[in-house]
């Protein structure tokens, strides 16, 4: 069994976690937040495909749950599948972001430091909106 190297990378988004999560968890909000989910991620009947330099890719996303996960599962042509695990966590009255990178085979440093610096990227992005929208609840405020 291969054992990869691990980064987790965090992030405290100043918001709900019910509400974080319910923007999160739809896989149509990724593309705002995420660079490496393209503008043309897309559903295709019960699949959703993204365009990528390396081909289409599938990605299949975790179900709605109230655990706050949010896995998500990327296949490319001729390559092995790339699980990503996501998770947001209540924290006081925030939420916790926690995403776990893993190193993938023949990745080298300088490659691992590049994803590692995106992940943190599209989390801060990903705070960014979150804490931009107005709580839910509050719309006449």
């Amino acid at each position: 069994m291969t054992v990869l190297e691990t980064r987790i990378i965090d992030i405290f988004v100043d918001r709900r976690m019910d509400e974080a999560y319910a923007f999160a968890s739809r896989p149509e909000n990724f593309p705002e937040w995420a660079a490496g989910m393209s503008s043309s991620l897309h559903r295709e009947g019960d699949r959703w495909l993204a365009e990528t330099p390396l081909g289409q890719a599938t990605v299949r996303f975790s179900p709605p749950n109230a655990f706050g996960v949010l896995d998500h599962w990327v296949m490319l042509p001729g390559k092995p599948m790339i699980y990503i695990p996501l998770r947001m966590i209540e924290n006081g009255n925030g939420t916790q972001v926690m995403f776990t990178l893993f190193r993938q085979p023949g990745m080298d440093d300088m490659n691992f430091d590049q994803d590692a610096a995106m992940v943190r990227k599209d989390l801060s992005a990903l705070k960014r909106l979150l804490e931009q929208q107005k709580p839910a609840g509050n719309a006449g405020s």
